[in-house]
């Protein structure tokens, strides 16, 4: 059974945390959909994190509709969440929606993702009118982080985090079924998610929000080896055990470990008989080759 924005709505009034992941490619959407997680983001933060760029910025709708469709055939029951790249819905409510229409309906989205407040409110509008529904990002919005002065926590003073508390009401009032708070101070986080309805997902934002999202490749130890934000909790190094065995296929390929007989294809004895015959005999020569 599907997971619904109803149902999200029911984890929050009874208190049940709602587990939120990335995933960009359909083996990742599987492995996290039977892993039994409520939500699939397929983030923008593939830009950096899969297509190599140095922040979400230059993902395209091209990459993000590839990437939401790929993520969207391996999901049965998580809710997934295509996020509208940089540029694909500042411009116009017309391109918002034609774009959010993109990866719903090429995707295979269940809903879409947009960061910021501000003029983002009319986007949102303009999304829930065209039956889109729209989950929101305040707080770290990592496309518009130079603005912000980089990747740092934000509402540390008081005006900012009042803002923060405006921006979180006025998305809700919009119409976003849920908000995504990042790197916003836990106290902050928590006095958001006890003003609204709707759930709210920290990453970065303390133990009181309705729920909680990591990237994939950052839980898994997979990718980069340099510093990771605070937030990031390493359940695994599978970065290294990958590493680790393309390192043992090379040894034993050099070696000759490998292929063994059972990796090799037979051929019946009276078959490679006829095939040895035919090439030893001349049957097959070079002007035979050659009409071929």
């Amino acid at each position: 059974m599907k997971v619904t924005i109803p149902q999200l709505r029911e984890l929050k009034r009874d208190g049940r945390p709602i587990v939120m992941i990335t995933a960009y490619d359909h083996p990742s959407g599987r492995i996290v959909d039977a892993a039994g997680v409520d939500l699939v983001l397929v983030g923008d933060s593939a830009g950096n994190v899969v297509l190599g760029h140095g922040s979400t910025v230059p993902a395209t709708m091209d990459e993000m509709t590839m990437l939401t469709a790929a993520v969207s055939r391996a999901v049965k029951r998580a809710l997934v969440i295509g996020d509208l790249p940089f540029m694909s819905y500042q411009v116009s409510d017309a391109e918002a929606v034609a774009n959010a229409g993109r990866l719903i309906k090429e995707g295979g989205a269940d809903v879409v993702k947009l960061e910021g407040a501000g003029p983002s409110l009319d986007r949102v509008r303009a999304l829930v009118a065209s039956g889109i529904g729209v989950m929101g990002h305040i707080g770290l919005t990592p496309q518009t982080a130079t603005a912000l002065g980089g990747h740092k926590a934000q509402g540390r003073q008081a005006e900012a985090a009042q803002r923060l508390y405006r921006d979180a009401v006025a998305l809700e009032r919009a119409g976003c079924f849920a908000l995504v708070l990042e790197a916003v101070p836990a106290p902050v986080a928590a006095a958001i998610t006890r003003r609204l309805a709707i759930p709210t997902i920290g990453i970065g934002s303390g133990p009181d929000t309705d729920g909680q999202v990591l990237v994939l490749h950052d839980m898994l130890g997979i990718g980069d080896e340099g510093p990771h934000p605070v937030f990031v909790k390493r359940y695994a190094e599978v970065g290294r055990v990958m590493a680790d065995a393309v390192a043992a296929y090379a040894a034993d390929v050099r070696s000759h470990g490998y292929p063994a007989t059972e990796h090799t294809y037979s051929i019946p004895a009276d078959e490679l008989e006829a095939f040895e015959s035919a090439i030893g005999g001349g049957s097959i020569d070079d002007n035979t080759l050659a009409d071929w």
